[in-house]
């Protein structure tokens, strides 16, 4: 496992991008609707290669327009952002010399996505990552395929002719890649995945690669799509997580997460250690759906007023109490409690720490902190707090502190 950088482990909150042919098909071929994630629609309804190939044809991507989600993406408080530069289809998005089934060569838009992406990032200031699907390749016949194994298949060539040509064209045709986000390594061996480790850090030391390239090897550990550990990690870690249940656009799947359960996950995960990779499925034509933007700009407004909670935060050890209506986030000298609830006060027990100050992060209004003792000995703080605003999701309130490190106290025996 190597280290995460240092921009990495202060930015917190990314975007995800899935768009590619799978777009297209919205969650359906010939009248059958997916009953899994959209993108994986060829695999799932046994898509023939040579039908599937044909949507390229009419792939215009007229409103696919990346500078507009880049600042989407920093609108909503994101710090970097990642495209799905080849998924498991095997369709790329950028122009690749390795094969002509890409958006330059085999479709009418005849675009380079990766660039438009990259340009855009770097003019917004935004950090530039890069998905690319290094074992599964649907289009591709000695490819990893999921339900089937290694037999009757020369993933080596594959491996060789098509997977590390690309990413090295990835990796030197579009200036610093920040981020190279790898996925379902399958059955590679520990050497495979050894060998696409080098090539990155040869090409580009700074880049780091997602915890799925396989075999221990990543720069940090990527969880189950949509799973939060439920304790804090002890290492750097990812949470890849949906906007709705699917990552490629699906027409018939609305289950939109609400601006209040994006916050929390944010906060939980933050509070845990990790990165939160939160996606969007742009439709066919590149449209983004209205739901994934509304939240987004709602989330945007949150980090606006509470930034400071959730940057550059570090990991909390485990408190010892289970409190169902807040989670705490920390950085030096600072602990932050992200309120989730509708209460007049809040109570906390086992804290030892001194406090100097406390307010409400937003709009820094002060708050009285009343420091007590239980009957049994423990630390106790009673924290008398304001009304809730109209759009307040999270209250948070910050206690500056005397010590540099939160110190939670044992629950006595």
């Amino acid at each position: 496992m190597g280290t995460p950088e240092a921009w990495w482990q202060e930015a917190k909150f990314g975007m995800f991008i899935h768009y590619g042919l799978y777009s297209m098909l919205a969650g359906e071929y010939n009248g059958n609707r997916t009953d899994n994630i959209a993108e994986w629609i060829m695999h799932d309804l046994d898509i023939p290669r040579e039908e599937y190939r044909k949507l390229a044809q009419s792939f215009t991507a007229d409103e696919f327009n990346l500078e507009e989600i880049v600042l989407l993406a920093k609108r909503a408080g994101m710090k970097y952002v990642v495209l799905t530069s080849k998924h498991h289809e095997g369709f790329a998005l950028y122009d690749s010399a390795v094969s002509d089934y890409t958006s330059m060569r085999a479709a009418p838009c005849k675009r380079d996505f990766v660039r438009e992406l990259k340009d855009a990032c770097q003019k917004h200031g935004l950090r530039f990552g890069l998905y690319y699907s290094q074992a599964q390749d649907w289009d591709d016949p000695d490819a990893c395929r999921d339900g089937f194994g290694p037999e009757g298949k020369d993933f080596d060539q594959y491996l060789q002719n098509k997977c590390l040509p690309q990413i090295t064209e990835l990796l030197t045709n579009y200036g610093q890649i920040d981020l190279l986000w790898l996925d379902t390594p399958m059955y590679m061996t520990k050497e495979q995945s050894e060998t696409i480790r080098s090539l990155v850090k040869r090409l580009q030391p700074h880049c780091m690669i997602s915890g799925r390239i396989g075999n221990g090897l990543g720069d940090y550990m990527t969880t189950g799509d949509n799973f939060l550990p439920a304790l804090p990690y002890p290492g750097a870690f990812e949470v890849p997580a949906t906007i709705n249940n699917t990552w490629g656009y699906n027409a018939f799947d609305t289950r939109w997460k609400s601006t209040k359960q994006i916050v929390k996950s944010l906060v939980k995960i933050v509070s845990r250690g990790g990165n939160y990779l939160l996606n969007i499925g742009p439709m066919g034509s590149g449209k983004i759906p209205e739901p994934s933007i509304a939240v987004l700009e709602a989330v945007g407004q949150f980090m606006q007023k509470n930034a400071e909670s959730i940057y550059g935060t570090r990991t909390l050890p485990l408190y010892p109490y289970d409190i169902d209506w807040g989670f705490f986030t920390a950085k030096k000298g600072k602990l932050f409690l992200h309120i989730f609830e509708e209460k007049e006060q809040a109570y906390l027990l086992n804290i030892a720490n001194t406090p100097v100050r406390c307010y409400r992060l937003s709009d820094g209004l002060e708050l009285k902190l009343k420091i007590r003792v239980t009957c049994e000995g423990d630390s106790s703080w009673l924290i008398n707090l304001p009304p809730r605003e109209d759009d307040e999701v999270d209250q948070v309130i910050c206690i500056e502190l005397a010590e540099d490190d939160v110190l939670f106290e044992p629950i006595r025996g």
